[in-house]
């Protein structure tokens, strides 16, 4: 059984009237995972392509480390 993680992943969406930085916590079992989540929340919530969504930093953290309090109620931190 695979363990699941959580990402931090930094980036910002450039699109003509809009540009935004973000930085938003994911739980997937690999990097490439939490990448496509975040292609398809950001694109979903922003009308956004991929082509306009630029991300700029992708790490794992700890769950002690989490920011988003889903993320850590969900890991029982």
């Amino acid at each position: 059984m695979s363990e699941v993680k959580i990402f931090r992943v930094k980036g910002e969406i450039r699109k003509p009237a809009f540009r935004t930085a973000f930085i938003k916590e994911v739980r997937a079992l690999k990097l490439e995972d939490a990448v496509e989540t975040i292609y398809a929340e950001l694109g979903s919530q922003h009308k956004a392509k991929r082509f306009q969504i630029k991300i700029l930093e992708t790490k794992e953290i700890k769950p002690e480390e989490a920011k988003s309090q889903l993320a850590r109620k969900i890991t029982g931190v």
